[in-house]
């Protein structure tokens, strides 16, 4: 295979370590609050986060709260995508978008194909996302087999894959509608646009701004969260550089920390304590369950790896020199690792506690499994010659 030097900016270096940490954090929580809810305190343990506080339960606030400043990173990184990543360049951009409508459509295909007209058809969305803190952090593993042109592309087909869930829970997950705190939400995100228009360079009229929005937001019946990725665009970047200066640089710089070691830990706390009963096993062979297994380790590989190698074939994108098939399948392995998102959507698409239980059950089994397929594939087929050449912060690359 042809030499060649890929260039990684630090900014870039930056937002795959935080995912590293976070996928680590992620574990932790998640493996701590599944020994606690299937012990002697599991039943005070999942009614802790049941309590209530102005107004809202514990877990209210984290999944509609905290998650929405977890939104605001990942719109932030979306942003940074558009304007000087891997989705900057029109061209480049084409073989992860094609990627992630593949890795979005075939799982939900799956899941609708066992689930159509079943009371748990409204978990269509849960086997379409992928949590990139996890699959970065599988990747990270395998070391420096595999080139650092795969990390671009999975993060690119990752963003994109959040950005398609973001745009499912905000129409598909909409329950009752107000109008009018609908468009007053509307209205703050209009202000909040002229204010960047206007070259309003503090960040503290956005913050306040953002917290109205995502308070009428919340009261319109659309998730609160989805505040958070639109608080993400009205937010000044500076695309010409990767300016320390720049408003959204800034914020997302000092974001990494808290979202890594604190949201999403508590997001894990307050979501996967799940029972683990007698009848386990028999709950992974429901409709739904198997609806979530097949989507994420099976509709994701497939999704993401058939229609890659179709659009190449025809001619309207290529792979990365440093690219082969074999790389690509290893990458919509890991993309079957779904967790944070797949849990989150799981929450808005179910009230029984016993069907939010065993999906919750259904997608940590499928996210382990696709986790230690796409590293042992990517252990053995992963290698690479490409060499990597970091930049200083202030020097522009391509991404």
């Amino acid at each position: 295979m042809q030499k060649t030097k890929v260039r990684l900016t630090k900014t870039f270096k930056e937002f795959v370590d935080g995912e590293k940490l976070s996928g680590i954090f992620l574990i932790a929580g998640t493996t701590v609050s599944l020994i606690i809810a299937n012990s002697v305190l599991g039943e005070s343990y999942l009614g802790f986060w049941r309590l209530y506080l102005g107004g809202l339960s514990i877990e209210h606030w984290i999944n509609d709260g905290l998650m929405a400043v977890f939104f605001l990173l990942i719109g932030l990184e979306l942003e940074r995508e558009l304007y000087k990543g891997e989705l900057s360049n029109f061209k480049n951009a084409l073989l992860p978008i094609f990627a992630a409508i593949g890795g979005l459509s075939l799982p939900a295909l799956i899941h609708f194909a066992f689930n159509n007209g079943t009371p748990t058809q409204a978990g269509i969305g849960i086997p379409m996302a992928t949590d990139i803190a996890f699959a970065l952090g599988v990747l990270a593993l395998v070391g420096s087999r595999v080139p650092a042109s795969l990390k671009i592309f999975l993060t690119a087909v990752a963003v994109m894959d959040d950005l398609g869930a973001i745009v499912i829970i905000a129409v598909f997950y909409t329950s009752k509608l107000s109008f009018l705190y609908l468009l007053l939400a509307l209205g703050v995100f209009g202000i909040l646009i002229g204010l960047n228009r206007w070259r309003v360079m503090s960040l503290i009229p956005y913050l306040l701004g953002g917290a109205v929005m995502w308070f009428f937001m919340l009261k319109s019946g659309v998730h609160a969260t989805i505040a958070g990725v639109l608080l993400a665009f009205t937010i000044p970047f500076t695309p010409i550089q990767e300016d320390i200066n720049s408003p959204s640089y800034i914020l997302e710089h000092f974001l990494h920390k808290p979202v890594a070691f604190m949201i999403l830990p508590l997001f894990a706390l307050a979501n996967t304590g799940i029972v683990i009963g007698a009848d386990w096993l028999q709950s992974l062979s429901s409709s739904n369950s198997l609806g979530i297994l097949a989507g994420l380790i099976l509709g994701k590989p497939l999704g993401i790896a058939l229609i890659s190698f179709v659009v190449v074939a025809l001619g309207i994108c290529r792979l990365p020199l440093d690219l082969n098939r074999k790389h690509i399948i290893g990458a919509g392995l890991l993309g079957g690792i779904g967790f944070t998102m797949s849990i989150f959507i799981t929450n808005l698409a179910f009230t029984d506690s016993n069907i939010i239980n065993n999906s919750k059950m259904a997608i940590l089994l499928a996210s382990l499994t696709a986790g230690i397929i796409g590293f042992g594939w990517l252990k053995l087929f992963g290698k690479s010659e490409e060499t990597v050449e970091d930049i200083d912060e202030t020097e522009f690359a391509d991404v």
